[in-house]
């Protein structure tokens, strides 16, 4: 059994799932949790699915994953006390008329986070790296992203009203998340259309997947990517790397400001305060109005 938390006029309300037919009136959205979603894939792990106000299953909505999951919703589960509260974010940008509605499904990382994040890609050399860096961990990020695709996706789409498309299909992470959302766009092109990258820590294992962005971009034409770093603490590295990210988006014919982004947050450290503070710009960007089937 799961439970729904529903978030009314402020108030936490634990409402036990049933089979009645009614349903509760809420104002804020409801969150269904999946305590132990179990995987062929990888280990399981807890999942939140937020869903947005008066949503209906006779509507159609984009759906949103974002990794970490403890850290985007609740601040009691979050990593530091502080949430990135995304669910709070859509529905105000909602209330303002900037994007569409949309379902978002948090991931929780689990004890191997590292290896699940770090791209697989070149994989003799990733492996070779991490081994070299004093983990012991094998790569796991292709078997999260089949666990993503293959498992959880088909889960969402069967139980949700949802689009399944690319084009209404988003990912979401920061640091090592940022590093598998552009993984996860650049392997599944047909199932995701845009990735938001938020402070992407590219200096992972010395920067060896840098080198490989190039020949994994997929098509200009049906995706957008949006990426973001600060200036401060951890942050602080990731300029160079990301203007050379930069340089390969132009030559690979990526348009600034169209469907693709890159934001600096001049004093802004790597942290769930910083992402919090910002959260609503790459919601906005993936969610945006005018994006069509």
């Amino acid at each position: 059994m799961y439970f729904r938390e529903s978030i009314l006029k402020g108030s936490v309300i634990l409402l036990m799932m049933c089979s009645c037919s009614g349903k509760p009136t809420v104002r804020e959205g409801l969150i269904d949790h999946y305590p132990d979603f179990s995987s062929n894939y990888v280990v399981s792990r807890n999942v939140e699915v937020f869903l947005p106000p008066e949503y209906s299953p006779d509507e159609k909505y984009d759906v949103l994953y974002m990794h970490d999951g403890q850290n985007v919703f609740n601040p009691h589960t979050s990593y530091a006390g502080v949430a990135w509260e995304a669910d709070k974010a859509l529905v105000k940008l909602l209330n303002e008329g900037k994007i569409r509605p949309a379902i978002i499904v948090a991931i929780w990382n689990s004890p191997h986070r590292l290896a699940e994040y770090m791209p697989n890609m070149p994989a003799g050399k990733i492996q070779e790296a991490l081994l070299a860096h004093g983990a012991t961990d094998e790569i796991l990020s292709d078997r999260y992203l089949a666990f993503l695709v293959e498992e959880l996706k088909p889960f969402i789409d069967s139980t949700y009203s949802t689009k399944a498309g690319p084009a209404h299909t988003h990912i979401m992470g920061s640091s090592m998340g940022g590093l598998i959302s552009f993984y996860a766009l650049a392997c599944y092109p047909e199932v995701f259309g845009s990735a938001a990258c938020v402070s992407t820590h590219w200096p992972a294992l010395e920067g060896i997947f840098v080198d490989e962005v190039e020949g994994l971009l997929p098509s200009t034409g049906n995706h957008r990517i949006y990426f973001d770093y600060g200036t401060a603490t951890l942050d602080s590295l990731y300029e160079p790397f990301q203007l050379r990210v930069d340089s390969i988006m132009v030559n690979a014919g990526y348009v600034k400001n169209e469907n693709w982004i890159t934001l600096r947050f001049d004093g802004a450290e790597h942290s769930e305060v910083a992402w919090k503070e910002r959260v609503h710009i790459p919601l906005e960007f993936l969610l945006r109005k005018d994006i069509n089937d």
